[in-house]
C-alpha cells in the first residue's frame, strides 16, 4: 500500500524548548543541524513525548500559538514510533541511558497506540 500525499514543510528537526531562546519577549530557535522538508506534524513527537506527557495544558497553550493541529491520528501512531526507535538507538549509541531509557518508554506508548486501535 502507497503511503499517502502528503504537504512537507520546512521543519526544525529537534523541535524542543533546549532549542529555543527567549529574547525580550520573543521566541528565537537554534540549532538547525536537522532542518529539512518534512510534514508538520514530524516535528512535534518530542513535545508529545516530553513536555506534553505531564502537562497536556502545555499542548493546548502550544497549538493557542501554533495554530491547528497538524497531526493526522494514523499516521501519528508511525511519527511516534519512529521516534522512538529513532530516540532508543541514539541514545544507545552515544551512552546517555537516561534518554535511552526515554525511548524505550516512547517505544511502548508507541506500541500501546497499536494495540488500543
Amino acid at each position: 500500500m502507497p503511503a499517502p500525499a502528503t504537504t512537507l514543510v520546512p521543519t526544525h528537526g529537534d523541535w524542543q524548548p533546549r532549542n529555543w531562546l527567549i529574547d525580550d519577549g520573543v521566541v528565537r530557535v537554534i540549532d538547525f543541524g536537522r532542518f529539512a522538508l518534512r510534514p508538520a506534524a514530524s516535528d512535534l513527537p518530542r513535545l508529545a513525548a516530553q513536555q506534553w506527557r505531564e502537562r497536556p495544558e502545555l499542548e493546548a497553550a502550544f497549538f493557542a500559538g501554533y495554530g491547528p493541529d497538524p497531526r493526522d491520528p494514523d499516521l501519528w501512531r508511525l511519527d511516534a514510533l519512529r521516534e522512538a526507535v529513532g530516540t532508543a538507538c541514539w541514545a544507545f549509541k552515544v551512552r546517555d541511558e537516561a534518554f535511552e531509557q526515554q525511548g524505550h518508554r516512547m517505544l511502548t506508548e508507541a506500541l500501546d497506540a497499536y494495540d488500543g486501535s
